[in-house]
């Protein structure tokens, strides 16, 4: 049996673009022990996509981390499917806050050494040790204490387009830059309340359980993440204290949480939060962009590269040979317009 996907990019999308049913985007975690990955990932393959789910899931000794795409029609047997399995029963799903259901268009799914790349490599860290979970209702009470820290444990390009009020920045491009980082910058604070947040709650559970290992006591972390309180918050008639976008890791790029635009374009400088990847594939940089630029630069990021989208597609495979692109994300302190 064949437990990967073997048709082309373009044929999936073709098909995921004609597709009459609705799809569900969630996302769910969990920090268990996994004797063998890959027979584990192997199982877990060929019951997803007897359902059509699409997605990407991360599996490794620790855990599971995954965020996928289900048929509607096909929920309630997903979840029959993955509550069977001992540790993921009764797990809790992120139900997508803003989902136009094509977030995914194949399904993968990878064995890893870790579900969140960390850098830990201290052997007496362990994660059963970590923070106490807040949830909607408990973050906002403590949000409002003048004794409470609230640190947003996400990539600065995730902070820049949303993030909760008074919030702090840990500013990085990686969660394993970020762990020291906030180490240092919370030493002041030992002995305030500290909430860490992100997405869906997998990093910000390891960064609490990192935070306790390094001598905090009065660590928090959000339940669920951005996704779930913005969920509860609006099921319970809380106030929402987040602003803006919550940047997610799909063909969305984000959901919409609040109306706020609290991020500008990177060409222009216009009020804007929409991420898009630069058109030139020799590029792809990660940036946002507003309707006019993306007009005036062909979706590209630059002069540099509306000019390299001009030529013959053979011309631009040839100029993409041997480029490393590593972490092609905008930089803030260096325009890229020409």
């Amino acid at each position: 049996m064949v437990l990967h996907n073997r048709l082309s990019a373009t044929e999936l999308k073709r098909q995921l673009a004609a597709e009459t049913f609705f799809r569900v985007t969630v996302s769910f975690y969990q920090y268990a022990k996994i004797a063998d990955p890959q027979a584990f990932r192997d199982s877990l393959y060929i019951s997803l996509s007897s359902l059509g789910v699409f997605g990407r899931i991360y599996v490794a000794h620790e855990g599971i981390n995954a965020q996928v795409s289900i048929p509607e029609h096909h929920f309630e047997a997903f979840k029959q499917q993955l509550y069977a399995i001992p540790f993921l029963n009764g797990i809790r799903l992120n139900i997508a806050v803003d989902d136009n259901g094509k977030s995914f268009w194949v399904l993968k799914i990878k064995v890893r050494e870790k579900i969140v790349a960390d850098g830990i490599t201290d052997p007496t860290f362990d994660m059963e040790k970590r923070g106490r979970y807040v949830d909607a209702a408990a973050f906002n009470q403590l949000a409002e204490d003048p004794d409470t820290v609230i640190i947003d444990m996400r990539n600065h390009y995730e902070y820049e387009v949303g993030h909760f009020d008074k919030a702090l920045e840990v500013p990085s491009a990686t969660f394993r830059e970020q762990l020291p980082m906030a180490v240092e910058m919370m030493q002041p604070h030992k002995d305030k309340n500290i909430i860490m947040y992100c997405t869906g709650g997998i990093r910000c559970e390891k960064a609490s359980a990192y935070m306790l290992h390094q001598g905090f006591k009065n660590v928090f972390h959000l339940e669920g993440g951005i996704i779930e309180y913005t969920n509860k918050a609006r099921e319970l008639g809380l106030p929402n204290k987040f602003r803006g976008k919550n940047f997610v890791f799909d063909d969305r790029l984000g959901e919409r949480i609040s109306e706020d635009i609290i991020s500008q374009c990177h060409q222009c400088g216009e009020p804007c939060d929409t991420h898009t990847n630069c058109a030139n594939e020799g590029c792809h940089l990660l940036f946002i962009q507003c309707e006019k630029c993306a007009a005036k630069y062909k979706g590209c990021c630059s002069d540099a590269c509306t000019e390299v989208l001009a030529l013959p597609e053979e011309q631009q495979a040839e100029l993409r040979k041997g480029i490393d692109k590593g972490l092609m994300l905008f930089n803030k302190r260096r325009r890229r317009t020409t």
